[in-house]
């Protein structure tokens, strides 16, 4: 199994739309593909349950599950007390073929659209890194060939802000101890050289690997675009994978080349 962390160089980069692109382009490659969104902060109501719309994006493109031999390690996995009913486990009793539930995909989700770390405050929700490690331990069960875990914001994203006796606790410190490989989506926007050139220094300085970047053109006018790129390939030791063009299908053949990088 290989995964991933998905990062972007701000927040609205399209990190859900390309990590959605590759789950699809994976599958098609003939492989199964599951995505994790552990934290997501926007959320509305429908039929009992609070729903991201990136999130529920994610478990669409998700492979449905197939057999696994691994049940007595999802059995063995309880589910949080604000997703699940009290005393069930996480799996369900999920067999193959169906959809993997939206908690499964995002267990953590914040109703308010705003910083993550402040919609728990408000709603006395703790980030921690077991919830987002279990979570993830559960996905590894279903033994996909690809697990992509989609951040929230850009790569310094605080789970818990510290003061004077304790440090504050970022999203990029639980990829730290996962020892993750990273995937960056740079939005090719004005100041998007900057933007890419910091994230990749920071992940550097973390310690971990930048497997490649995607180029999402997120605004389709963006003046100089080539020049932009061109630069990027030039500053950026790390492959671009691929360039998700504005608002139209991404080059099939360039997807697959993608996945062929990190399967």
């Amino acid at each position: 199994m290989k995964q991933y962390f998905i990062t972007g160089t701000d927040t609205e980069v399209g990190k859900t739309y390309v990590t959605c692109q590759l789950l699809n382009a994976a599958q098609r490659a003939s492989l199964c593909a599951i995505g994790y969104k552990p934290i997501a902060a926007g959320c509305e109501l429908i039929n009992g349950e609070w729903v991201n719309e990136d999130a529920l994006n994610i478990q669409k493109a998700s492979s449905k599950i197939r057999v696994r031999k691994a049940t007595n390690d999802v059995d063995g996995l309880m589910a949080d007390s604000e997703n699940i009913k009290s005393g069930q486990t996480l799996s369900l009793n999920i067999k193959s073929g169906q959809t993997l539930p939206l908690c499964q995909i995002n267990p953590i989700a914040l109703k308010p659209a705003i910083a993550p770390h402040i919609a728990a405050l408000e709603e006395d929700v703790t980030l921690s890194f077991e919830k987002i490690v279990q979570g993830l331990d559960l996905l590894r069960t279903y033994q996909p060939d690809l697990l992509l875990m989609e951040g929230a914001g850009g790569w310094r994203l605080p789970l818990t802000v510290g003061d004077e006796y304790t440090p504050t606790y970022y999203l990029s410190d639980v990829v730290k101890s996962l020892k993750m490989d990273v995937i960056l989506v740079v939005g090719m926007r004005l100041g998007c050289l900057n933007h890419a050139l910091l994230t990749a220094e920071a992940i550097r300085a973390d310690g971990l690997t930048i497997r490649g970047w995607v180029a999402n053109d997120v605004t389709g006018n963006m003046t100089r675009y080539q020049e932009n790129l061109y630069s990027l390939k030039a500053m950026l030791p790390e492959p671009l994978l691929a360039e998700i063009p504005y608002q139209s299908e991404p080059n099939e053949k360039a997807l697959f080349a993608a996945i062929e990088q990190i399967r």
